[in-house]
């Protein structure tokens, strides 16, 4: 048991170094409709970009692996919770893994980009944001599944104390906070302060899950 606790810390933990990693090589978790910006990145280091993306699906899949690793090691505790994040959780990293198809072919634009015409390059351009766009509205959908997940797993940390229950309450609290706000910035695009906030209210929650279960795995 103890070490299938230590997996879930290391998961978490991974997550979110594989997450950071792939900012480090261009790839933007939160989005850039910036097009123009992106294709010149793109074609000044396709090498980079190809790497941010490796990165970012190891992180998908990561994603994956923790929620069925949760599932296996919590869901005797309460088995429909483990369904609940498991099922949310999967189907978080499923979409985000079927949105790279998509992303992939801004390298294909970015290739054509530097000789084409003004008028080409627009309609590069536009097809550009039109992929961007789409990232953001998947992000955006699977990040509802992920604060359901999370949600979850945090309100059966709470009720049967596997971990200490302040940790548990953070993650209801961050987790209310960061679905909530995604939902209000769907509805107001300008309005992101409150998703915002969740957002880092979640990190410092998985950080400190993730160093709790991997240090001190006693159940």
């Amino acid at each position: 048991m103890n070490v299938l606790v230590m997996l879930c810390g290391f998961l978490f933990l991974f997550i979110i170094i594989t997450n950071l990693a792939s900012g480090i090589f261009g790839y933007k978790t939160f989005g850039d409709v910036d097009s123009d910006v992106q294709l010149q990145k793109i074609n000044n280091d396709p090498t980079k970009f190809k790497i941010s993306v490796v990165l970012i699906l190891i992180e998908h899949l990561s994603i994956i692996s923790l929620a069925v690793t949760l599932f296996i090691t919590f869901s005797p505790y309460n088995i429909i919770l483990g369904i609940v994040w498991c099922i949310f959780r999967i189907g978080e990293g499923l979409i985000q893994i079927y949105d790279k198809k998509n992303y992939w072919g801004l390298l294909n634009i970015a290739k054509q980009y530097p000789d084409t015409n003004s008028a080409e390059k627009d309609a590069l351009i536009d097809l550009g944001r039109s992929i961007l766009k789409t990232k953001a509205s998947r992000f955006a959908f699977a990040q509802i599944l992920f604060s359901i997940g999370t949600l979850a797993y945090s309100i059966l940390f709470v009720t049967y104390g596997v971990v200490p229950t302040i940790i548990g309450w953070f993650g209801i609290a961050a987790s209310i906070l960061y679905g909530f706000g995604n939902g209000i910035s769907r509805i107001k695009s300008n309005f992101k302060v409150l998703w915002n906030i969740g957002g880092l209210l979640i990190f410092i929650f998985e950080v400190i899950l993730g160093g709790w279960l991997l240090f001190f795995p006693h159940i």
